[in-house]
């Protein structure tokens, strides 16, 4: 049937052009997904010709997921008659989900199709967009990862041929959902993921996933003493089975005990999911292929910026110490390595001393090394810079200048270490029930952030290297990883050695007469602490103005 004259034919999904004159035909739904999903084999041969050292990881880390997942199958296999094996099988579904959900958040970048904005000037419907990206989702190490763990957990709980049939429908329907979960999250997010915030996420995955791991080897260690084991764990998987993705494995479970009303719905729960997370999906495709981009949107006028300084500036001295300050902040908050960097040491350093705290080897002196962890923040200050380190050479013509560029940069990282090092020390104190043990700790933390402001000052102009600005994970230039090893592992154990004098006076002082004494260890720490400190910078001041040109041809290499 011919529409009207003028009137606007609806975009053709995909086609293949005929005869000249002719109308593209519209790819139907399946060839649309055969076409994405030899468009995601195409990517990632691609990818991997780029290098061998790509293909060389590619190849490794396949062979080891396809090995893991392997001996996850075979271990639910083994486990099958177990006591508490639907609990094993419902619980590591529900944590499969959630490594879906979350991991897009972290790691955009590892699948080019995850972004479907770059697909906006095709003639492509949502419907069939979403079939077609499904498809291509399922091709990769990740879903083939996850298809075996879901089988190996539908094999252990099916203990019928009712249970097999349901399994059979269950496992296919939990992975679809992971993928759903993963692809509807990504496309609800694509615009922070594809920002300098998202960026920044990305770099905070290895944090995110250091956290985990503590928080596994806690769990591990919990369930290693209980004497119910997997048992202790009921409670939560009652919980987890009525979760969409979980609950379809729950299902199965559910079928070999002949509650086959609970199964029903508990796969009808999950099917009711995949189908909203679709349709959610679908929408959220329909507004990224319809709604304008910033390219086209009028630009927001600009903000009137007042004469006067605002927020944390104003507090900030005059000349050169606030200006290298508030430059020095902005890194920290702006420069995506920088501000990585500086989270990682926070948590890391909080989160050590409250596993000990748990494992019940905690110590109120622990609060020293999350103060090391800060005050390794100060190594390799010229490196944040890169190449553009030349415009700071360009104002050091004397030694003075170099060394209030230097305390400059120390005194923006005290603002945010001393208020930390407080906190960590008061919380631990308390958590481990030492609270006599505060304020020799605090003495003792701030002398060793002491000293590593005036180690890292003086490694910063000996040891300088460059920080890779187009790699997320490379933090150190080629060929220069011996000069951030010397900087950081050098500057922490003279730390220590300098540090000695409080360290031999706080044992001494503890199982002795003088421990009533002990208050006297935080003014002596923090006196000895500010002396190190500018010892330190005294130090580096004349090597950093003679040594400038070296060290912009070394943080320039990355």
């Amino acid at each position: 049937m011919t529409g009207a004259p003028g009137a606007p034919t609806a975009p053709a999904a995909s086609g293949a052009v005929g005869a000249a004159g002719a109308v593209p035909r519209e790819l139907s739904t399946g060839e649309l997904a055969a076409v994405f999903v030899r468009l995601k084999l195409t990517l990632l041969r691609n990818g991997l010709r780029r290098s061998a050292a790509r293909k060389t990881v590619f190849v490794v880390s396949l062979v080891l997921a396809g090995l893991f997942a392997v001996l996850q199958l075979i271990g639910f296999v083994a486990m099958r008659g177990s006591e508490n094996v639907a609990i094993a099988g419902v619980l590591y579904a529900g944590v499969l989900a959630l490594g879906w959900a979350v991991m897009p958040l972290f790691f955009p970048s590892g699948d080019e199709t995850l972004d479907p904005t770059r697909l906006v000037m095709l003639p492509l419907r949502p419907g069939p967009l979403v079939t077609a990206l499904t498809a291509a989702s399922l091709v990769g190490t990740g879903p083939l990862f996850t298809f075996c763990v879901l089988l190996g957990a539908g094999i252990a709980v099916a203990h019928s041929w009712a249970a097999a049939a349901v399994a059979v429908v269950a496992v296919p329907l939990a992975l679809l959902g992971c993928i759903a979960l993963a692809r509807s999250v990504a496309a609800a997010n694509i615009r922070l993921l594809t920002s300098r915030k998202g960026r920044d996420l990305a770099l905070l995955s290895g944090l995110v996933i250091a956290v985990g791991l503590q928080a596994v080897n806690l769990g591990f260690q919990e369930l290693g003493r209980s004497e119910e084991g997997l048992g202790a764990l009921a409670p939560a998987a009652d919980i987890v089975r009525w979760v969409p993705i979980a609950s379809a494995i729950a299902s199965v479970d559910a079928t070999s005990d002949g509650a086959y009303g609970t199964a029903a719905a508990q796969l009808v729960l999950s099917a009711a999911a995949l189908g909203g997370l679709l349709w959610w999906w679908r929408r959220i495709l329909t507004g990224l292929m319809t709604a304008p981009d910033g390219s086209t949107i009028a630009a927001a006028p600009e903000r009137e910026v007042g004469r006067g300084a605002t927020g944390l500036n104003r507090f900030l001295p005059e000349g050169r110490t606030g200006a290298v300050m508030q430059r020095a902040l902005r890194y920290l908050w702006r420069d995506p390595k920088t501000k990585a960097g500086l989270v990682s040491a926070l948590a890391i350093g909080a989160i050590i001393p409250l596993v000990n705290v748990v494992q019940g080897t905690g110590s109120v002196y622990f609060a020293a090394f999350a103060t090391s962890m800060l005050g390794m923040q100060m190594y390799n200050q010229f490196g944040q810079d890169t190449s553009a380190f030349w415009m700071v050479l360009q104002t050091m013509s004397t030694t003075r200048d170099a060394y209030e560029e230097l305390r400059a940069r120390a005194f923006a990282l005290l603002l945010i270490a001393l208020p930390y090092t407080v906190l960590v020390t008061v919380g631990i104190a308390f958590a481990v029930g030492d609270p006599d043990g505060l304020v020799p700790a605090l003495g003792l933390s701030l002398a060793v952030l002491g000293a590593m402001l005036g180690t890292g000052a003086y490694g910063s102009a000996r040891y300088p290297y460059s920080i890779p600005q187009d790699s997320a994970y490379k933090n150190v230039g080629a060929g220069q990883a011996s000069l951030a090893w010397m900087s950081i592992a050098g500057g922490a154990i003279v730390s220590a050695l300098l540090c000695s004098p409080l360290i031999v006076a706080v044992v001494m002082m503890k199982d002795s007469e003088a421990r009533g004494d002990m208050w006297l260890l935080l003014p002596a720490g923090a006196v000895y602490g500010a002396l190190l400190a500018w010892a330190g910078l005294k130090l580096a001041a004349p090597l950093t103005a003679r040594r400038g040109p070296e060290i912009l041809a070394a943080v320039s290499k990355g």
